[in-house]
């Protein structure tokens, strides 16, 4: 007990801290909190049922359903996640809105395979429009944007996205890229404006010539030195556009093919989250029957334990007479307890079982005696379960009278072949035998009996 004590603290501990960070839009380490306190305990309703809405809040509505079923599967009655699916069910062009762009999105997948990122963009803005809080097309749309260092619509994506969950580390990696390209570009543009300030800048023709500041007596030599200059400049040309700019060329192919290699690795790894995601959905469909079963089976045990122990209290305190209690027994099931529980049930059962057998058995005969077939059946089925041979038999034959009185002759030729079976030697065998000849079925066992019981010659 203390052990299971303890599990269930550690799974309501996470469900706390899941709840905590949920509220702080901290989605991503609210899911991790979650399934730990589901760890502990897969039948924590409250964190089944929370983990549910995160996933709804990131705009994961497929595994928002199905935390929300299996919640439904281990607690159909008394329980909010039912409004919650109904409330989904019931927004049918809001979730047809979700499922066509939860397509797009896959479809935006595709065309950055494809070198497509102008159809992605185009695609991913609807996607957006139509579905506000769905998290991975703002990341995805945003590493476009980041691609083709169109860093500042990609940072405001990033702090919306930010804004559905607080810690995602996608996001927050891709805030980071930004922030370190702004940094780079920054440097340069300080190293630029130094060099301006260094120098003096002219024009010739359609170039502009940039020199370091000289003293007034270097300008007049440097002024000689201009067609000089004009003709190198000419040089230089030629030897970029021969020499430089293939180099160049290549160097953004190559830069250009890292890119498309980056790519790749993201959407590898989307795909792979969205198999895996998809084969946990299969898994906990798959899952749902089986806990169903586990449910009902542990709602039997306690049922069973809770009458056994008000069975017990009442039992002590000599509150409710000896048929009744047995009534109570006969209800719990037995084979569903543990040995402790099996003792304590045959312990009370022992005191209360011939007592009351006595008093319902009292009772059918009375009832016989009226014309009162069902409850007399009734009783003595209770008696048959709790002692099949009491008082040699003797609820076997008066069972077998009230079927034969209420007309069930099946019933009657069945119990009456019961007593012969087993007490052929005893007070009614005679009378039962005579019944069951009567009803045309049905042989004695061995030997003749006397009125007596005894067996005669």
């Amino acid at each position: 007990m203390d052990y299971a004590k303890k599990i269930m603290y550690q799974s309501n501990y996470w469900y706390n801290d899941g709840l905590k960070k949920a509220q702080e839009r901290d989605m991503n380490g609210a899911i991790i909190a979650l399934r730990q306190s589901l760890q502990y305990n897969r039948e924590n309703i409250a964190a089944r049922n929370l983990l549910g809405l995160v996933y709804y809040g990131i705009g994961e509505v497929a595994e928002a359903l199905v935390e929300w079923i299996i919640s439904k599967n281990l607690k159909p009655r008394d329980n909010i996640a039912d409004s919650y699916i109904r409330n989904v069910q019931d927004s049918a062009n809001e979730l047809e809105s979700i499922n066509q762009a939860i397509k797009k999105y896959n479809q935006c997948l595709g065309y950055c395979k494809q070198n497509g990122e102008d159809l992605a963009t185009i695609q991913l803005k609807q996607v957006i429009a139509a579905h506000p809080t769905f998290l991975k097309a703002y990341q995805l749309l945003a590493l476009i944007y980041i691609q083709t260092n169109q860093n500042t619509k990609a940072r405001q994506l990033l702090l919306t996205a930010r804004k559905l969950d607080v810690s995602n580390t996608t996001t927050l990696n891709y805030l980071r890229e930004i922030t370190r390209q702004r940094g780079r570009h920054g440097k340069d543009v300080d190293r630029k404006k130094k060099k301006k300030d260094e120098a003096v800048e002219y024009s010739l023709g359609n170039e502009t010539i940039i020199q370091p500041k000289r003293s007034p007596v270097r300008e007049l030599a440097g002024r000689l030195a201009v067609l000089n200059i004009f003709i190198g400049a000419v040089i230089g040309a030629a030897i970029i556009w021969f020499l430089v700019a293939p180099a160049v060329n290549q160097s953004r192919s190559e830069k250009l093919n890292d890119q498309m290699r980056a790519y790749s690795e993201q959407i590898g790894t989307l795909d792979a989250q969205i198999s895996a995601q998809s084969k946990t959905l299969e898994q906990y469909r798959a899952a749902g029957e089986e806990a169903q079963t586990a449910v009902d089976k542990a709602n039997a045990t306690t049922a069973s334990y809770e009458k056994l122990l008000s069975v017990y209290d009442q039992y002590r305190a000599e509150s409710v007479n000896s048929s009744e209690l047995a009534d109570a027994l006969l209800e719990i099931n037995k084979d569903s307890m543990s040995d402790n529980g099996k003792n304590l049930y045959d312990s009370i059962s022992g005191d209360i079982f011939p007592a009351a057998c006595k008093r319902k058995t009292a009772n059918a005969e009375n009832s016989l005696d009226s014309g009162a077939y069902d409850d007399a059946i009734a009783e003595l089925t209770k008696v048959l379960t709790m002692d099949s041979s009491y008082n040699d038999g003797k609820a076997i034959y008066l069972i077998a009278q009230a079927y034969q009185g209420k007309q069930d002759t099946e019933n009657a030729k069945k119990y009456y072949q019961m007593y012969l079976d087993s007490y052929s030697e005893y007070r009614y065998a005679d009378d039962a035998q005579e019944q069951l000849n009567a009803l045309g079925g049905g042989t004695a066992a061995d030997g003749n009996t006397g009125e007596n019981g005894t067996t005669g010659e």
